[in-house]
């Protein structure tokens, strides 16, 4: 969350923000509120000076033997008209932080400057697609001809965008997890957790999920929960409104999670396969850092989700994405896109940002430095590492075969009991 303050010192600034982040967001409104707000307080302040003066007045005349009835009649014409005002006051504090609440985050200067993600920026690219002897098949077609994936039952269990994984591929789907989350913990460090799956409200609102995109979430009908669509929500939350030593930074966290998506607009996009569902899984990396080693811990997070692809053999590469392209709460991201043989481009398999103290201004997360009473927001990063569903879809497109069975990746072998090919 931007401070109030801050957007008033960098009017310009913001406004050229929101626009280069296709925002349509007028500002107007808030300057309006934000006078108001500061001229009810400078109002109240002159009365609760008046009051603390009567007041006085009320004791010395009493001292003296004097008649306050007067000045007493007084003070509670000023007391009403301080409870008036508070009043006032709090119901335009709610104007403000809802709409501080809804503007984005300052993208980092390094992020470039686009309309969409056409104008994303290549950084680097590894491996080679490969070069196929046959017309490569989708993942759908591969999965529905071996009988593992079933989208018509899925379909009728829960509607469109749901699938009923069945053998091979739900065996594949729980050991892409156990690998990623044994990589991620003896190779980088994380801490693995598992979360709650719904979480409260406040929740949603510390990562910046509410009230944006409340279209997109799940929610219950009676509790107020939300289905979190990443784990990124609530492992980021783990520490809300506490004080951590800068000595305990950063931590490193991981988790694995169904995530919930009701994948309000993207009507008409990736309507078949496992793209775009209501229902998928996800391993999360989540870092919490001090103000001054986030932008280095971003670099790190991203080198490791590209571990799990090289590990997997999978080409890929790494963009930069631009202001248009960029997240709500991001100050920068890194996308990491996989080949699809069957879609001939790269698409998203892992999203990794650094938020800076957007998020943890939101949830009241700070650290105290070293030697320091003063104590200041954290930074926080999440990044994907990987998107279960989408790294089985490249296994299957990139490792299939002429007669519809598809390879293991040899660093899976093991979690797989040592099947190294999924036929019928």
């Amino acid at each position: 969350m931007l401070e109030a303050r801050f957007i008033r010192e960098n009017r310009e600034k913001v406004q050229e923000m929101l626009k280069n982040r296709n925002n349509s967001l007028d500002l107007s409104e808030f300057d309006r509120l934000d006078a108001e707000r500061r001229e009810i307080l400078s109002e109240v302040e002159a009365l609760k000076r008046e009051r603390n003066t009567e007041s006085a007045k009320i004791a010395q005349f009493k001292k003296e033997g004097k008649d306050a009835s007067e000045v007493i009649k007084e003070m509670g014409i000023t007391s009403a008209k301080i409870k008036e005002l508070d009043a006032k006051l709090a119901e335009v504090e709610e104007k403000v932080s809802h709409i501080l609440m809804i503007i984005p985050n300052m993208y980092h200067e390094t992020t470039p400057i686009g309309k969409d993600e056409e104008e994303n920026v290549e950084i680097r690219k590894w491996g080679t697609p490969r070069e196929f002897s046959f017309p490569p098949k989708s993942h759908w077609e591969i999965g529905e001809d071996l009988g593992i994936l079933d989208f018509e039952r899925g379909a009728k269990l829960s509607g469109s965008r749901f699938v009923l994984y069945r053998g091979a591929a739900a065996r594949l789907e729980r050991a892409l997890i156990s690998f990623m989350l044994d990589t991620h913990t003896t190779e980088h460090g994380y801490t693995e957790h598992l979360t709650p799956f719904m979480v409260k409200a406040e929740v949603c609102e510390g990562t910046g999920q509410l009230p944006k995109f409340e279209e997109d979430m799940y929610k219950t009908t009676e509790d107020n929960m939300y289905l979190i669509s990443t784990s990124e929500i609530s492992m980021t939350n783990i520490h809300r409104k506490e004080i951590l030593e800068q000595a305990e930074l950063p931590k490193y966290y991981t988790a694995y999670s169904p995530c919930f998506r009701r994948e309000a607009g993207s009507y008409g996009k990736d309507v078949k396969g496992l793209i775009r569902v209501h229902q998928f899984n996800k391993v999360e990396m989540v870092k919490i850092t001090d103000n001054k080693t986030s932008y280095e811990e971003l670099e790190k997070m991203v080198n490791n989700a590209e571990v799990i692809l090289q590990k997997l053999e999978l080409p890929y590469r790494v963009i930069a994405l631009c202001s248009g392209d960029i997240g709500f709460s991001a100050a920068k991201t890194y996308d990491l896109e996989v080949w699809l043989p069957s879609q001939n481009k790269y698409r998203e398999i892992s999203s990794c940002s650094n938020c800076e103290d957007f998020q943890a201004r939101r949830m009241g997360l700070k650290y105290r430095p070293q030697g320091e009473n003063k104590s200041e927001f954290c930074h926080t990063l999440n990044g994907s590492g990987l998107a279960v569903g989408r790294t089985l879809v490249a296994i299957m497109e990139n490792y299939q075969q002429e007669d519809g069975s598809f390879l293991i990746p040899k660093a899976l072998v093991p979690y797989m009991g040592g099947m190294e090919v999924v036929k019928k």
